[in-house]
């Protein structure tokens, strides 16, 4: 399996050419990096932040001129959906040690401090535009993350292994086989 930008990339395509940062400076403080070159723990701005953007963006990390939140990827995502915009931030997450196979690889939508997201309905406008395709798609208000892709009975019936009735048995045997490879010693204790 590909990994990093690549991998991206295969999941939700390219960069689109028409969608730019601009003041939008979410990831700097809400992600985790933890490069070779570059780390900072989630929540924390990042050192070189300041009022007018990233202080060293000629220069700055790889990390940082190689990753794209999902709305520079995603066209139907609105403009509207921007992450300062938003309040939202969504990322395709990858979990090394995760605890059901539908945690390996992800499209996470994080909720941002101060968020009206789901009060204005743009958080259903995004998860909408997301949860069309065959990949997890989980939700984080800050105080828990939940599973809004697949379904329930779709989600435990992939993680669990059991037999799925004839209506799921293409869906659940789609998503076995793309994240299958993902199952982990305990997966078959952890819920959706």
């Amino acid at each position: 399996m590909q990994t990093g930008t690549d991998l991206e990339t295969a999941l939700l395509g390219p960069v689109l050419a028409d969608r730019a940062c601009g003041d939008c400076t979410a990831c700097c403080t809400e992600l985790t990096v933890d490069t070779p070159d570059f780390a900072k723990p989630a929540g924390t701005p990042c050192v070189h932040l300041g009022e007018q953007g990233c202080g060293i963006h000629a220069v700055r990390p790889r990390i940082c001129r190689t990753w794209f939140c999902v709305w520079r990827r995603v066209a139907s995502l609105p403009d509207a959906a921007r992450p300062d915009r938003s309040g939202l931030l969504v990322s395709v997450n990858f979990v090394d040690r995760p605890q059901n196979c539908l945690e390996g690889v992800s499209i996470n939508i994080r909720m941002l401090a101060g968020s009206d997201a789901i009060r204005n309905g743009m958080a259903a406008i995004v998860l909408d535009s997301l949860c069309d395709r065959l990949i997890p798609v989980w939700f984080s208000d800050g105080s828990k993350k939940m599973l809004m892709h697949p379904e329930d009975d779709v989600a435990r019936l992939v993680i669990s292994g059991d037999p799925a009735p004839a209506p799921l048995q293409d869906e659940v045997s789609a998503w076995r086989e793309r994240y299958g490879g993902f199952a982990s010693s305990n997966s078959s204790s952890s819920e959706p």
